[in-house]
């Protein structure tokens, strides 16, 4: 992530990073400080696996410290009061008609720092995410997927 990069997050992605990163360094650097206590007192550091996996896990959480604290600085927090549901854009959920299929879903557009694709949360850098910001309800979209291409048409935006 670039150091100036700034980063769009809805304030319910603001708080999941704040959640986390809380969690991380008064939970997690604790356990992770105790288990390489513990593999210390086994001795012999050079052949220790128990040493490596726990450093190697530390490594890792303060590279996550790290990037959500980078992250956090470079946040421009989205008002959702101050989001249009003119047209589809981060913070709006968008319901679309498959044209092809007839099946109707719903996506809330979110920042790629939030995305969600279990909770239909999308980028909107995604293919999907991308054809469909800046429309309006009754627009029709073409979005190339890896099985093709996919018809959609807006109907509904809202908050």
């Amino acid at each position: 992530m670039s150091a100036n990069k700034t980063v769009v997050l809805t304030y319910e992605g603001l708080k999941k990073y704040e959640e986390e990163l809380e969690y991380l360094k008064s939970v997690k650097r604790l356990e992770v400080a105790e288990k390489i206590k513990v593999a210390r007192s086994y001795g012999d550091l050079s052949e220790n696996s128990e040493y490596d996996e726990a450093k190697n896990e530390q490594a890792f959480i303060e590279g996550r410290i790290a990037q959500i604290e980078q992250m956090l600085r470079n946040a421009k927090v989205i008002d959702e009061d101050d989001v249009s549901i003119e047209s589809a854009n981060i913070g709006t959920t968008v319901r679309i008609l498959d044209m092809e299929s007839n099946e109707e879903d719903e996506y809330t557009l979110v920042s790629s720092a939030e995305a969600d694709p279990m909770h239909n949360k999308i980028s909107d850098e995604s293919p999907i995410g991308k054809a469909l910001f800046g429309k309006k309800v009754g627009d029709e979209v073409e979005v190339a997927i890896p099985d093709g291409t996919v018809r959609l048409r807006i109907l509904e935006i809202k908050k």
